[in-house]
């Protein structure tokens, strides 16, 4: 039994803790993609406990589907996905699987960053014969630090909404990841401008918002259509295409096979750039921001 003062002061030890607790409980984040894990981390320091589905040295595009998937996306009280259906062949399996109703489209809890931004490249055609092309856009819009930028801020008003107990943290990280983001686009312009008007070969088209930030030319593509592998034919005439116009470089994901782009390196002397196509495990984004930079740097002639 308490005394009257006894209890008094119980009772007030067991709010401050519920308070304390609810202020500081964690939130389930399932990302998608490295870099929006990334993001996600930076912007819920300690109030967010984040999964990523893939890592960098995998294809975004094709993701089996996996009962762990299921189970983390079950327990996720928030989904950070690129969208314009990069995830269309496993993201809806696992939706539909995971039974949790907090995450599924239209809901607070289902965050695709392209919704946020304008995306290049909309065909204006939608037909299979042309390859494997994306109706909203093209979806590796992750290389353009404005783009970046933009999605941060979306993603804090978001993580604010479903964790409003958490509002003062994610305000406070968001502004400081904008102030410091803003800052190494200014310092990233400067550092690499020396990029500019460089002329690359792309082994796929996954590079057109690097190329549009950084004034790369593309003059020629290794595949014939957007996820078709080339052919010898095909490489053939783009080393005849490249006698004409020469290129300075040919850029690979780092998780795609280098096969056609060494073959293209030997009749050309072209440099073949392998590039981290997202964030490596305890990376940053600006630390990826800047490796990938000084590698296509170190590639200049």
């Amino acid at each position: 039994m308490f005394y009257q003062g006894e209890k008094s002061v119980w009772l007030g030890v067991l709010l401050l803790s519920l308070c304390s607790n609810a202020a500081y409980a964690q939130i389930n984040v399932f990302a998608c993609e490295p870099e929006w894990a990334a993001l996600t981390q930076e912007l819920g320091g300690s109030a967010v406990k984040v999964y990523s589905a893939t890592t960098a040295q995998q294809d975004p595009h094709h993701i089996q589907a996996r009962p762990s998937l299921i189970a983390k996306v079950r327990r996720a009280d928030l989904l950070v996905c690129t969208g314009a259906e990069l995830e269309v062949g496993w993201l809806p399996l696992l939706l539909r699987r995971s039974g949790n109703g907090n995450i599924q489209p239209n809901r607070p809890g289902h965050f695709m960053a392209a919704d946020h931004i304008t995306l290049l490249e909309k065909p204006a055609v939608l037909d299979r014969s042309l390859g494997d092309i994306h109706a909203a856009g093209n979806p590796h819009f992750h290389f353009d630090p404005y783009r970046i930028l933009q999605i941060a801020k979306a993603l804090t008003t978001r993580m604010a909404k479903i964790d409003p107990a958490n509002n003062d943290l994610y305000q406070k990280n968001g502004l400081d990841f904008s102030r410091k983001w803003s800052q190494a686009i200014t310092q990233w312009e400067q550092q690499f401008r020396a990029l500019r008007g460089r002329r690359i070969v792309v082994s796929h088209n996954s590079w057109v918002y690097l190329e549009q930030w950084l004034g790369l030319k593309k003059v020629a593509t290794l595949e014939p259509k957007p996820g078709i592998p080339p052919s010898s034919t095909h490489l053939s005439k783009v080393l005849a295409e490249l006698k004409q116009n020469p290129a300075e470089m040919i850029l690979v994901a780092d998780y795609q096979s280098d096969k056609s782009a060494r073959w293209l390196a030997q009749k050309t002397a072209l440099p073949v750039v392998g590039l981290p196509f997202s964030v490596a495990e305890k990376e940053s984004l600006m630390q990826w921001f800047d490796r990938f930079l000084n590698q296509l740097l170190e590639a200049v002639p």
